[in-house]
């Protein structure tokens, strides 16, 4: 007999090229995501730069309108200002300028509250907004979620979740945001109707100011949160209900699997597009979010928006969308991502480009 063949255990001989097909489909498909996402930012910036300075208007004249001034101071006031923030120059020249500054980090300064820069004025606002925004996303997604998986279970929740999750659903933002600080501020006195903490108290980080920032947070948050729940738990319910009723579920029951593990399954199944509606959804929910901050005189983006459009502000506009653009993108990638590492599909998708 001849000697024997050495033996790799574990296909080690394949293991390396397998790695390094599933490594470069892995990276194509990133690839592709962050290609898609660079285009519709950049979409996104010109039409962000696009409608501001298409408007009618002058946002010099409106600004130096404001003042009594001479004719002759008028005019050179006009000249130098105008050659400072660039609105002088043809249209191709100011969207080559707004490049040019964006991608050195630079926004331009506010021309109503000049000479801030635009930076800092967003940056002032961006906590106020995230600290509304991110708790109602969240948790109306996972309170959502679990009301309407349970709903799709029990009759008598069904019943009553049903009918109030349309309502939910269907409410506007700006209505609720007029009918709960009525209740909860006007009539009971329960919490203040406006502002984002109180305003004889100086920012620090101390108790009394934290508290003061959580009393007036709340009332913002609870109106972008219940008009967001009602969609999720729909949404949810609908889903499991299906998914409890198709074929991989009854299969399941024929080869004697419990119930709880049915719907735990069901719940995973209903999950995942649950997940890729929460990407779609991130734009209604921010102009939500904007609609109440200006409604509660929230000092947020949304009420920084507020400020921009009266004022014809371009550049303080122009900067508070670029933010929202990027931040929209940034967490639908995030979303892309976790829908890889939890979706078994699209693993096997990827799986098969290389088998």
């Amino acid at each position: 007999m001849g000697p024997a063949a050495p033996h790799l255990p574990g296909g080690a001989a394949g293991r390396g090229p397998v790695r390094q097909a599933r490594e470069f489909v892995v990276r194509r498909y990133l690839i592709r995501k962050l290609t898609t996402y660079v285009l519709a930012f950049f979409v996104g910036a010109t039409i962000d730069w696009g409608i501001p300075h298409l408007m009618p208007g002058n946002p010099v004249q409106l600004f130096l309108s404001k003042f009594d001034l001479e004719p002759g101071g008028y005019a050179a006031l006009y000249k130098t200002m105008s050659e400072a923030f660039g609105t002088n120059l043809p249209l191709w020249d100011q969207y080559w300028h707004f490049w040019d500054g964006l991608v050195h980090g630079d926004l331009g300064v506010s021309i109503f509250d000049f000479p801030a820069r635009v930076t800092t004025l967003i940056f002032n606002a961006i906590p106020y907004t995230l600290a509304l925004l991110v708790p109602a996303i969240v948790l109306s997604y996972l309170a959502g979620n679990r009301l309407g998986a349970a709903a799709a279970r029990r009759k008598a929740l069904d019943n009553t979740l049903l009918p109030a999750g349309y309502i939910f659903q269907a409410i506007p933002y700006p209505w609720l945001a007029l009918v709960l600080p009525y209740l909860l501020g006007e009539v009971w006195h329960v919490f203040p109707i406006s502002g984002g903490y109180d305003e004889t108290l100086l920012p620090a980080f101390s108790w009394t100011f934290i508290s003061s920032l959580l009393y007036h947070w709340f009332l913002p948050f609870l109106t972008v949160f219940i008009v967001s729940l009602g969609g999720w738990a729909i949404g949810m319910r609908n889903l499991v209900i299906y998914e409890l009723e198709n074929d991989s579920s009854r299969y399941m029951r024929a080869l004697g699997a419990s119930e709880r593990l049915v719907r735990r399954y069901a719940y995973r199944s209903a999950s995942l597009p649950q997940l890729s509606g929460l990407a779609l959804q991130l734009g209604v929910v921010v102009g939500g979010n904007i609609v109440t901050e200006i409604a509660f005189h929230y000092p947020g983006l949304g009420l920084l928006i507020y400020n921009a459009i009266t004022d014809e502000d371009y550049f303080l506009l122009q900067g508070i969308f670029i933010f929202i653009i990027i931040g929209v993108l940034l967490a639908n990638f995030v979303i892309d991502l976790v829908y890889i590492s939890v979706d078994p599909r699209t693993r096997l998708s990827m799986q098969g480009a290389f088998s």
